[in-house]
C-alpha cells in the first residue's frame, strides 16, 4: 500500500504543477481562458490573482515532494491534508468539479497512506 500511496501522491503532486503551470504562465493564453472559461478581459483583471493561487499551488508540490524524497509520513499527511482543505474550499466557492480533481486524489492516496 505504501508503494500506491507514493504513486498516487506523485500523481497529486504532478496535477499541483500543472496547476502551477496553468495559473503563473497561461493564465491570459487561450489555453488557460479556456480551462477556466474566462474572457480576455476576465483573465487580464485577474492575472495577478491566478500567480499568486499558482505559487501557493508550488507550495504544494514542493511538500508532497519533500515528503516523497524523506519528509516522512507526517510530511505526507500535512501536505494532503492542504491539498484536501484547497480542494473542498475550491469545490465550495468555485465548482464542485475541484472535489474531483483536486480533493479526491488527496483523500484516496492519504487513505492508502493510513493502510500501509
Amino acid at each position: 500500500m505504501t508503494m500506491a500511496a507514493n504513486i498516487l501522491i506523485g500523481i497529486v503532486a504532478l496535477l499541483h504543477a500543472w496547476f502551477l503551470v496553468l495559473e503563473m504562465f497561461l493564465w491570459d493564453k487561450p489555453l488557460g481562458r479556456k480551462v477556466f472559461r474566462m474572457s480576455a478581459e476576465q483573465a487580464a483583471a485577474t492575472k495577478t490573482l491566478a500567480v499568486n493561487q499558482g505559487l501557493y499551488n508550488g507550495f504544494l508540490v514542493a511538500g508532497l515532494v519533500w515528503g516523497l524524497v524523506g519528509g516522512g509520513f507526517h510530511v505526507k499527511i500535512f501536505f494532503l491534508a492542504c491539498v484536501i482543505l484547497a480542494g473542498l474550499l475550491g469545490a465550495m466557492t468555485v465548482h464542485r468539479k475541484v472535489f474531483f480533481v483536486q480533493a479526491l486524489p488527496a483523500i484516496v492516496a492519504l487513505i492508502l497512506l493510513h493502510l500501509h
